[in-house]
């Protein structure tokens, strides 16, 4: 099956909870932007972080952006999501080599290095509300955990795994947020951790082949979980040739007359998905 999310409750209510299986997603964002291993896995956790993140939206024109902003090699990856899951994103610097953790293990926090993490929440008010807090590792589901506990005073989980193969294809990736409620007993607690602290890898689950209702299963293996809702999601950019033409058309009338003059038609890339448009001197013509 394709990509898709989950959305969970347990504990009568106590806590929440959402998975997702992210592998097309992520590696669609590799194939636009052709990243390295290293890009891949960090663009990816951000990629399936931003997704959960923006199923807790509730407005239909929601969106959420996550920016990543460090000192490392990739120097920042933005990535947007809506309620509808669809997300997109691009990292600043999309080849990157770093030597790796241990065999077998990317060093994301390496390529990410040390910086901060920001979360814009465009809900239709007049002013975003815009989050910001320090990385605290540079591997992406540690850095979500201290912004949920710092810049919303909820107390959660975030587990986030990307398995990039020998060909540099994405292999597997997902993740998982669990968060608590106010009020949630210290009995519920105790169990979740307990729970947390026997849990595989997430990308080793993923890589197994277990659904989001099975990484859920062992997360809240006890805590009698109820599966509230289940959508798909998707790389999906909203770009057209349309919305880059009307960019152009509002750059100052001198600088298109320049590029008139110059004779040669313009290559656009959007900087979201990688697509490429051409706009010939005629066309620059129609709009001058």
């Amino acid at each position: 099956m394709s990509d898709y999310l989950i959305r969970a409750t347990a504990c009568n209510e106590e806590v929440r909870a959402f998975a997702i299986n992210s592998k097309d997603l992520v590696e669609e964002a590799r194939a636009s932007h052709m990243t390295s291993p290293v890009v891949t896995a960090a663009m990816g956790r951000l990629l399936t972080g931003a997704a959960m993140m923006g199923s807790m939206m509730k407005g239909d024109k929601d969106l959420l952006t996550l920016q990543v902003l460090g000192s490392g090699p990739v120097q920042g990856i933005t990535v947007t999501a809506d309620s509808h899951g669809r997300v997109k994103g691009f990292p600043n610097v999309p080849i990157v080599e770093v030597p790796p953790k241990y065999e077998g293990k990317l060093d994301v926090g390496a390529a990410i290095g040390v910086g901060v993490l920001r979360v814009i929440r465009d809900t239709g008010l007049k002013e975003p509300y815009v989050g910001t807090v320090e990385l605290k590792t540079g591997e992406i589901a540690e850095d979500l955990t201290y912004y949920f506990a710092q810049s919303e005073q909820t107390p959660s989980a975030v587990g986030l795994g990307v398995l990039v193969d020998t060909d540099y294809s994405v292999r597997a990736a997902g993740g998982f947020i669990i968060q608590l409620m106010p009020n949630t007993s210290d009995e519920t607690i105790s169990k979740l951790e307990e729970n947390l602290k026997k849990l595989p890898t997430v990308t080793s689950m993923f890589d197994e082949g277990k659904t989001p209702e099975e990484v859920l299963g062992l997360v809240l293996d006890g805590m009698d979980f109820e599966i509230t809702e289940k959508s798909e999601v998707a790389f999906e950019c909203d770009c057209s040739r349309e919305r880059v033409q009307d960019s152009i058309a509002s750059i100052a009338k001198d600088d298109i007359q320049e590029m008139i003059d110059e004779g040669k038609p313009v290559e656009v890339r959007c900087q979201f998905c990688n697509k490429k448009y051409d706009f010939t001197i005629d066309d620059l013509k129609e709009m001058l």
